[in-house]
């Protein structure tokens, strides 16, 4: 399976990178096509520009300036972000990337101007991530990222896509265990990918 892992921590010596690791590694050793999309590694920006935005409808030109980003998502045929959450949200990078890159006629389409999925080849999507604060906490608050995977991102892809939503909770007060357990749990998940 061909599997577009986005990637999205600025920091190289942290968890999120040690997650990010396992998840590309075990994918890879279970036989997968990985393309391994480090977004700060790779520079990109994630500001939505004025001449972008004003041709956002425009399905004959609205690609060009993320052309390249737009060809991997198209040949992903499984999605996984691994990201930590920031301020119940994604962190910027990664946000701009669904600005820029998940436009009309690449992730929907509208027809008689309704909404409609577009990505059909994406038949898996997972989110690896982390918390600062607790579930009961992002419970209250919502849980802006959780909805954003499971029902945002999910609406736009293959109909039978149904999300994995991965998190470690409360990592202000994580454990040596408590990480080992979740990157074991994680490593776990990505072999039944």
């Amino acid at each position: 399976m061909r599997v577009l892992v986005l990637y999205a921590h600025p920091n190289p010596e942290s968890y999120g990178a040690a997650l990010h690791a396992a998840v590309v590694e075990t994918l890879m050793a279970a036989g997968h096509e990985v393309d391994d999309c480090d977004l700060y590694a790779e520079g990109f920006d994630p500001l939505l520009s004025r001449a972008e935005r004003v041709g956002y409808h425009d399905l004959a030109t609205n690609t060009d300036p993320v052309a390249g980003y737009v060809a991997r998502v198209q040949a992903a045929e499984a999605l996984v972000l691994c990201f930590p959450v920031w301020n119940f949200g994604y962190p910027a990078i990664l946000k701009g990337f669904f600005d820029r890159v998940f436009l009309p006629g690449i992730s929907f389409k509208l027809v008689d101007g309704k909404v409609r999925p577009n990505l059909w080849t994406i038949r898996k999507l997972v989110a690896v991530t982390t918390y600062g604060g607790t579930r009961w906490r992002a419970f209250l608050m919502g849980d802006p990222p959780r909805k954003a995977v499971c029902r945002v991102l999910r609406a736009v892809c293959h109909p039978t896509a149904r999300p994995r939503y991965l998190a470690h909770y409360d990592m202000n007060r994580a454990t040596p265990e408590s990480r080992a357990a979740f990157l074991a749990s994680v490593t776990e998940r990505m072999r039944a990918l």
